[in-house]
Parts: C-alpha cells; sequence; structure tokens
C-alpha cells in the first residue's frame, strides 16, 4: 500500500485514526484490503451471483456501526441504560440520467425507554455520528424508530 505524497486536510482537529485500505478492481471483480490486515474482503456488484460485499452494505455496516455508538454516548450522557439497542441500515443505490446517488434509511430499535426520549436520544446521535455528518445534506436520510 502506498502513501500519498501530500493530502489535503480542510480541518484541523487532531486526528485520533487513520483507517487505510487498497483497493484492486472496484466493485465488479474487487478485492479491498486493510494495511493492518484485518479487513480483506472480496466485491462485488450488487445482485452478483460473485462472492462479495458491495459498498453499499459496507456504508451500511459501518454508519450503523458508529450510529450505536453515538446512542450509547448520548445515553451515557442521560445516564440512561437501556436493554436492547440495534440500527437496521438500509443503503439505495440509485442510477438516473447516468449518474449515481445514494439515499438511507436507518431503522432504530431503542427498548427500556420512552419513544420520546428515544427519539431525543437518536437526534442527538445523528448529530454525534460522524457517518451522519459526512452526509448530512448530502443524500436523503430517513431515520425511524422501531
Amino acid at each position: 500500500m502506498t502513501t500519498p505524497q501530500s493530502t489535503e486536510r480542510r480541518t484541523t482537529e487532531p486526528v485520533v485514526y487513520t483507517a487505510r485500505t487498497h483497493t484492486v478492481g472496484g466493485r465488479e471483480n474487487g478485492v479491498a484490503r486493510s494495511s493492518d490486515g484485518r479487513l480483506d474482503i472480496k466485491l462485488s456488484l450488487p445482485g452478483s451471483p460473485r462472492i462479495g460485499s458491495n459498498p453499499e452494505q459496507l456504508l451500511a455496516a459501518a454508519w450503523s456501526a458508529c450510529l450505536e455508538s453515538a446512542i450509547a454516548l448520548a445515553t451515557h450522557k442521560r445516564k440512561i441504560h437501556l436493554t436492547e439497542v440495534f440500527v437496521d441500515a438500509e443503503i439505495d443505490l440509485h442510477l438516473a440520467n447516468g449518474t449515481h446517488s445514494l439515499s438511507a434509511r436507518l431503522n432504530v430499535g431503542l427498548r427500556g425507554v420512552e419513544p420520546s426520549i428515544a427519539r431525543e436520544i437518536v437526534e442527538e446521535a445523528h448529530q454525534i455520528c460522524a457517518y451522519s455528518r459526512a452526509t448530512r445534506g448530502n443524500i436523503d436520510v430517513a431515520i425511524n424508530l422501531i
């Protein structure tokens, strides 16, 4: 894996972690590997018989994990104990006029708290989550309490 000669950063916040991956072959016949060897996956098109994950699945998994961690932060701050937390993420890949775009539905289950409090927690978590922040204003996102 090569390191770029120069990088442009728009933020001055300290970096707490950098994920490094090397991908060859794109989504059709690709492989993606992380620099630490923990991620080593085959890539494939959505619906393809080829073994592998597609980028939309990877985004759904990453975003749902990040949101669930943000929910844990929001509940800890409120000193609330939840009996169950889960996030079912759905990422849609759209094609219109030759251009691809994404939309998302984040279906969140919080057990052990009133629905009005659950909504506040999820809204706060959506403000905290790095993936939610990165996509805000760029794609349509629906957050549903289930």
